[in-house]
């Protein structure tokens, strides 16, 4: 397929068809977007907005959208903005309206299956990938995210456990431990009906970069979801990733940009 195909069979079947991305969410068609809801510690936003959505549609979904998240009482929401989304100024209203713009990510897809056998992926001696599969390790993949990135992962432990308990079949959580710590996570968000599966959360503490743990990780996830039947591997991806993701094969579709919108207290 041609990158214009694959994108275009992404915004079809991820976007504008979206299905939940984890137990005690819903997905809703409000007029000219398509939007995800769920409780505060979900992922809450826009996935999607029509291709032929001019200027004055554009103001009124927006105006829209913030009049309906005020009403839930979220402490934010997101509108996720892709490059190749209509009206081409459509992320100076967001911004007009009040969205504070995080860094853009760059959207990226691969072969799952060209994926699965790729060279380099022996770990050093005493690291061990584990599988996640409960409550403990759901909390050695957050502290392996927290030393990785600085953040607090209190979001990442409610969906990842809820994810796992209550529909497992969805997500793939994986942790890497050098000696009993850790110090590399990553998971997979499977979309059953579609071609893809989602890469995220990939990352490693500063001591431990440039040993393979990263492509360890993506490997270990391309042969589970092309046994799974996933066609293509998906990442929405910063810098840093999408360099080490383009020398393994993946190819850039466009760029993604987090509108977030914090109302007022």
């Amino acid at each position: 397929m041609r990158p214009d195909e694959i994108r275009d069979l992404f915004d079809r079947e991820l976007r504008e068809h979206a299905r939940p991305d984890g137990p005690g969410v819903r997905v809703e068609r409000a007029g000219p977007v398509v939007r995800q809801v769920g409780g505060p510690d979900d992922w809450n936003g826009v996935v999607w907005s029509e291709p032929g959505l001019g200027a004055a549609g554009a103001d009124a979904a927006i105006a829209a959208q913030i009049g309906y998240w005020g009403g839930l009482g979220h402490p934010e929401f997101e509108w996720k903005l892709y490059s190749h989304d209509r009206p081409a100024d459509l992320g100076e209203r967001l911004r007009a309206a009040g969205f504070a713009a995080e860094p853009p990510e760059t959207l990226l897809v691969a072969p799952a299956e060209a994926l699965t056998a790729l060279p380099g992926t022996e770990l050093p001696e005493g690291v061990e990938l584990r599988s996640v599969t409960d409550a403990a390790g759901v909390e050695l993949m957050a502290r392996a995210h927290e030393r990785a990135f600085g953040t607090d992962a209190g979001r990442l432990r409610h969906q990842v456990l809820t994810r796992l308990e209550r529909a497992p079949e969805h997500t793939v959580a994986l942790v890497v431990l050098a000696g009993g710590e850790p110090v590399s996570s990553a998971r997979m968000e499977l979309h059953p009906g579609t071609g893809f599966a989602g890469l995220w959360g990939g990352g490693t503490v500063t001591a431990w970069r440039g040993k393979g743990l990263y492509r360890a990780l993506v490997a270990r996830r391309a042969r589970i979801a092309a046994e799974r039947g996933y066609r293509f591997l998906q990442v929405d991806a910063t810098d840093m990733s999408a360099q080490i993701l383009a020398r393994l094969g993946f190819s850039a579709l466009g760029t993604t940009t987090p509108y977030v919108y914090r109302p007022m207290r």
